[in-house]
């Protein structure tokens, strides 16, 4: 149900211009959609949702175009805290240490999050081979992991 919501938001805000949380709560109860306010203003956050000049000193909801950035770095986020143990790379092949059995749904997460430098991963049961473009990619990969690492360590 949630997903559907949110997807009807993001069609009904690439369809017209919807400039107040009023407005796309109306557009979903057409398309039979019934949200509250509350909810329509989470979903709102969740999907990274901003507003944006229209013309004639006019806002839009719009689709940030840092969302998959944030998207990447919030399930990066729960990946690191739940399954991976260590990091490290070889020119463009980063190897991801992982718990015991959870090296595939790691890899999966990677696989479908919109990670421009990344070719693909092969995952084991505790290891993850994630195949980068380059070296430079694989470094700040790591570095990225590392520092995330950090942050839950303190």
């Amino acid at each position: 149900m949630k997903n559907d919501r949110q997807n009807a938001i993001l069609s009904i805000i690439a369809e017209e211009s919807v400039e107040t949380q009023e407005q796309l709560i109306e557009r979903l109860r057409q398309r039979g959609i019934h949200s509250t306010q509350a909810t329509v203003s989470r979903d709102i956050k969740q999907l990274h949702l901003i507003k944006e000049p229209a013309g004639g000193g006019r806002y839009r909801y719009a689709v940030s175009a840092h969302k998959t950035r944030l998207n990447f770095a919030d399930r990066l986020q729960t990946i690191l805290r739940e399954s991976i143990i260590g990091v490290d790379y070889a020119r463009n092949l980063v190897v991801l240490k992982t718990m015991p059995g959870l090296a595939g749904a790691a890899g999966a997460a990677f696989d479908g999050m919109d990670i421009a430098q990344m070719l693909g991963t092969i995952a084991g049961d505790d290891t993850v081979l994630v195949i980068m473009r380059d070296e430079d990619s694989a470094a700040e990969f790591c570095l990225e992991i590392h520092e995330m690492q950090n942050k839950f360590q303190k």
